[in-house]
């Protein structure tokens, strides 16, 4: 795919879709040519790639260059209601929609479009690996979301959140045996070993 002719391209991404507690996150983030410069020969990419200490780096220097982002959150009550893909994909559309329109296309990361977006779109596999913006997004909402999660370790000391960030890990899944499911915990998600 060719990005440059799309003209000025956005980009959007989540964290936390396979987690058993806390929301989805999702980021949209538009950059200037300057700003994706800068931000690439610092190491920008997707935020799996990245340790939690560059992920922060990188976004603190997003906010210091005045790159346009923005974010929504969808709770856990959200995301059993509607299920995972559909309140990622709502998280996404409200972060885009929030956006300052600076852009005339946004690139979701994923293989499925923003439903009722009336902006142009392109859904793309591994966007946040390809597209500069959507890994910028895919940044700042991993970010963003580890931070609701160490938050959330201190209201709920028992689960280890700050440790997992919610992740179906073993330390998880015994806190949910021995304590049961916490307000911030998916109700229609998998809890067992």
């Amino acid at each position: 795919m060719d990005l440059s002719s799309m003209g000025r391209i956005a980009g959007t991404d989540e964290a936390g879709r396979g987690p058993l507690a806390g929301p989805v996150v999702a980021a949209a983030v538009y950059l200037t040519a300057e700003q994706e410069r800068e931000l690439l020969s610092l190491g920008l990419t997707d935020s799996k790639k990245l340790t939690p200490r560059r992920r922060d780096f990188l976004f603190e220097r997003m906010v210091s260059l005045g790159v346009a982002w923005r974010a929504q959150a969808a709770s856990p009550a959200r995301i059993d209601a509607m299920n995972i893909l559909r309140a990622s994909l709502w998280a996404m559309g409200r972060s885009v929609r929030k956006l300052p329109r600076c852009f005339d296309v946004v690139i979701v990361d994923g293989t499925f479009p923003i439903p009722g977006l009336d902006i142009p779109q392109r859904s793309m596999v591994k966007a946040d690996l390809l597209v500069p913006a959507a890994a910028a997004a895919s940044v700042a909402a991993k970010v963003l979301r580890d931070r609701i999660m160490d938050a959330l370790d201190t209201v709920y000391p028992g689960y280890s959140f700050r440790k997992h960030k919610g992740y179906p890990t073993a330390v998880h899944r015994k806190a949910l045996a021995d304590l049961g499911p916490s307000p911030v915990h998916r109700r229609t998600f998998n809890w067992s070993p």
